[in-house]
């Protein structure tokens, strides 16, 4: 009987997996294995604590990555499906899919994949609660250049509204709830069984199919929430299979036997489903509304549906201070209202030169108007006859003499 034995680390209160065979046991280190460190010792330099949080920042950076490369894929695809439309073809909200054969939508397509991908490896590394927030990076990026490439216009408002955004999602991060450790596919397993996300994971998936076959047919072409609200609560189910392959695929390479477990096989399925739904609803709204108006509506609710989806699955916001608290909802309010700002002054034309100066000469006065009497008012014209009628008492009568 083979022993094998995966350690982390030799930490108080770490955990150790030991396995034997088909045989898991879980054991807690309750004493220190080494004398204390004291605090000015090179274990608590930033090289160390890089070394210690190294996934964390890796996850970090790949959110980065991610942002910036779906924000440039929705140009891409925008300018594929504008191509189509001008040659005449059916468009993909009509049910044409003849952007499949454009290069340009490929393009983008295969731009938003490697988004994906970096995204993917950002899930798998870091809490889903700081990664999706970044997600605002991509809606500054695509709002910025559909300004460039596709003519759509974005007023001061708007640029203001991507700041917003981009601030909000910081204060997210800062503030963000730390996820409940799962580190074994057999303990994504157990999570996903769980009576609560069973049950908010039936509802959103009946919520979805009630948009798709009765709602949408009648107001998506109208309405510009219905489609980015399908992709946002099919965004639920693809962000959950993406953690659970992120954690199949670390424990493959460390060596555990996760093959013969089926909730990677389940998750794939779960992911492709998702993903293709996603695209082909998130193609429909691109194509009848403003890039700078989908993208950044489609985030707010695209993280709502992560937050609350990962609070109920991985148990986050359990231990936080109602510090954090506050700071992570202000920091959700805020991308909102950065959002409401992209969308509610879209059509208004303000820019610097737009606003008012306070160098500039003051305009004159202008001239009082005179005083009209009008005919009708008998009684002011009496009074105005008889006040010029009466001599005034500094004046002397004059006596004019006529000889006869």
């Amino acid at each position: 009987m083979e022993l094998r034995v995966r350690n982390s680390s030799c930490q108080n209160g770490s955990l150790i997996h030991l396995y034997c065979s088909s045989q898991e046991i879980l054991c807690q280190i309750v004493s220190g294995l080494s004398p204390e460190v004291p605090n000015n010792a090179t274990l608590n330099s930033w090289q160390e604590r890089l070394r210690k949080n190294y996934g964390f920042y890796i996850g970090l950076g790949l959110a980065f990555l991610s942002s910036f490369l779906i924000g440039s894929s929705v140009i891409l695809k925008k300018k594929g499906l504008m191509r189509l439309v001008a040659m005449g073809a059916t468009r993909a909200v009509d049910g044409g899919y003849g952007y499949l054969k454009d290069t340009m939508w490929w393009a983008g397509f295969l731009t938003m994949a490697a988004g994906e991908v970096a995204n993917f490896g950002a899930y798998a590394f870091a809490p889903a609660t700081v990664v999706t927030p970044l997600g605002a990076l991509s809606v500054l990026i695509s709002a910025i250049l559909s300004s460039y490439f596709l003519g759509e216009t974005l007023n001061l408002l708007g640029k203001l509204g991507c700041v917003v955004c981009v601030a909000g999602s910081t204060v997210m991060v800062i503030h963000a709830p730390e996820e409940e450790k799962v580190t074994t596919v057999v303990q994504m397993a157990s999570k996903m069984k769980d009576t609560g996300f069973i049950i908010f994971a039936v509802l959103l998936l009946v919520f979805c199919l009630v948009l798709i076959f009765i709602v949408a047919p009648r107001y998506g072409q109208r309405n510009i929430l219905v489609y980015i609200v399908i992709c946002s609560v099919i965004g639920a189910f693809s962000v959950t299979a993406v953690k659970g392959l992120g954690i199949t695929i670390k424990n493959f390479f460390q060596g555990l036997p996760v093959v013969r477990h089926p909730l990677p096989y389940i998750l794939s399925l779960m992911l492709a489903l998702s993903l293709s739904t996603q695209v082909n609803f998130l193609n429909r709204a691109l194509d009848i509304f403003n890039t700078s108006l989908v993208f950044p509506i489609y985030y707010v609710f695209f993280t709502t549906v992560v937050v609350a989806t990962s609070i109920i699955l991985f148990k986050e916001w359990y231990s936080m201070s109602a510090v954090d608290i506050m700071g992570t909802l202000s920091g959700f309010l805020t991308i909102i209202l950065g959002v409401f700002m992209l969308h509610a002054f879209k059509d208004l034309d303000i820019s610097w030169a737009s606003l008012p100066h306070m160098h500039r000469n003051p305009s004159p006065a202008p001239a009082p108007e005179p005083t009209v009497v009008r005919l009708e008012d008998k009684n002011v014209l009496v009074d105005n006859i008889e006040l010029a009628s009466t001599p005034s008492p500094a004046e002397k009568p004059k006596v004019f003499i006529i000889p006869s």
